[in-house]
This record gives structure tokens, C-alpha cells and sequence, in this order.
């Protein structure tokens, strides 16, 4: 499941994962934010606070989180991924090759950091 707040005057959405992902987690991140982006345009940024990389309920899970990153990571300037897991580090340097978004990775219990940090890009 995937939790997601998008604070529309900020244009910042929270993404916080409790669980294996799911297909529907990715619809229902679309149902937020595509009608935002349709109206608002780009997102400003994306805050991923995850304690640990939940993985995928499936490989259908994972190849519709493959094709949301695909489909959105145009649309959104910045991505800090908040969490002391490795995959925050790996996010930043690997994932960088692959989507147009600036990545940066705070520590767990940074949001307000990374928060401010987007706000100021």
C-alpha cells in the first residue's frame, strides 16, 4: 500500500510505502497526481520517506511501478528519498542515469529537509 499526500500549494506530493507494492498502489498514485498535473502542470517535487524497500507483490507490481516512473519522471523537477535503508544512497546515484528529476537522498527522519530542499530548487 502507498500512502499519498500532495500538498497542492506547494506542488510536492508524499509517497510513503507500508507493504509490498501493489498494481493499484500505482493507480491510485496516478488518480492523485495526474489530474494535478493536467491542471497545475509540472509536480515540483516527490518525497519518498521509505524505512525500508518494501519490493512488489508481483512482477505485474513491478512492471506497472517500472511504467509509472517511465510515464511521470518527466513531469516532476525533484526526488528526495528520505530513509538510512541503502536503497536511498542506490537511488541517487543509479536512478539519476535513468529519469530527468534531480534525486537526493536525506536520512530517515529528514522530511522536513527534503521538504525544503524541493521548495528551494
Amino acid at each position: 500500500m502507498l500512502n499519498v499526500d500532495l500538498n497542492e500549494s506547494t506542488r510536492v506530493a508524499m509517497i510513503e510505502p507500508h507493504g509490498p507494492l501493489e498494481v493499484s498502489d500505482f493507480v491510485k498514485v496516478s488518480e492523485i497526481i495526474d489530474p494535478f498535473i493536467e491542471t497545475h502542470g509540472d509536480l515540483k517535487g516527490v518525497i519518498l520517506s521509505i524505512a525500508a524497500f518494501p519490493g512488489w507483490d508481483s512482477l505485474a507490481a513491478m512492471l506497472e511501478h517500472l511504467k509509472f516512473v517511465k510515464d511521470h519522471h518527466r513531469q516532476v523537477e525533484c526526488v528526495a528519498v528520505v530513509t538510512d535503508a541503502g536503497i536511498g544512497a542506490l537511488a541517487e546515484s543509479v536512478a539519476a542515469h535513468f529519469i530527468a528529476a534531480e534525486i537526493k537522498h536525506f536520512g530517515a527522519g529528514q522530511i522536513s529537509a527534503a521538504r525544503q530542499w524541493i521548495i528551494e530548487k
